[in-house]
């Protein structure tokens, strides 16, 4: 069985991992070159179940629980989106 190496983007805590970006995402003006996601509970799948289509469930999903609005991920790049994709499939696998 493969090991499920952890990505050197990736610091994972307790209850969270941080991902660092490539390139960085603008909030509220600023650049940030890494994020915080917290680990997702049942009310934030309950929360994304009424939106419609993967992508939008997936944008939603990971811009609560990097307190991040949906809207700005939409400015990442695929590489940085990619790595916070990652980073939410390190708690659900």
């Amino acid at each position: 069985m493969a090991e499920n190496k952890t990505p050197e983007y990736i610091t994972e805590g307790d209850g969270f991992v941080e991902v660092a970006l490539v390139r960085g995402l603008k909030v509220a003006g600023a650049t940030v070159k890494s994020v915080r996601m917290r680990e997702p509970t049942v009310a934030d799948q309950l929360a994304i179940d009424r939106i419609e289509g993967q992508g939008a469930k997936e944008i939603a999903i990971i811009g609560n629980l990097c307190e991040v609005a949906p809207n700005d991920l939409h400015a990442l790049t695929m590489r940085d989106y990619t790595r916070l994709q990652v980073a939410l499939g390190r708690f659900i696998t």
